[in-house]
């Protein structure tokens, strides 16, 4: 398994951060690897809620189905899953002074032959990790202007 996970502030509240990235439609504008992410269904997005995500990554184009399994307060847990791959992305948003802190964790389990290429992701996961990190406080900072 591949774990990234940075830890970083943000202007927003958490009452504004949490919701935000629950949708995880929105990934298209805070994911580097995402290029295209539809709601699967309609209604509020409450757990159980599900998206179709077309991701690019090292060259590499994958498709995952992303349900939000978990949303408790301050806690925010979407799985995406294909044939090769289940991807954990564990969110946990806490205040800081006004805005918030937030702890991304992505947890990356490789399936089948693709667990070959499970070290090679680690360092691909890790630059992967750094975008991530910059792009989301970019557009969560957006938020709060």
């Amino acid at each position: 398994m591949t774990t990234v996970s940075r830890t970083f502030t943000v202007d927003p509240a958490p009452g504004v951060v949490v919701p935000y990235l629950a949708d995880f439609g929105h990934a298209e504008q805070w994911d580097p690897g995402t290029e295209r992410c539809v709601r699967n269904d309609s209604g509020p997005v409450e757990v159980g809620s599900s998206w179709h995500n077309t991701s690019k990554i090292a060259g590499v184009s994958t498709e995952l189905t992303y349900t939000l399994e978990q949303l408790a307060g301050d806690r925010v847990v979407l799985v995406g899953r294909n044939d090769t791959a289940t991807s954990t992305e564990t969110i946990e948003v806490t205040p800081s002074g006004t805005g918030s802190e937030i702890t991304y964790t992505n947890e990356l389990q490789f399936h089948g032959l693709a667990k070959v290429a499970a070290p090679l992701g680690k360092v691909v996961f890790e630059k992967l990790g750094n975008d991530t990190e910059k792009q989301l406080t970019d557009v969560l900072n957006g938020l709060a202007h």
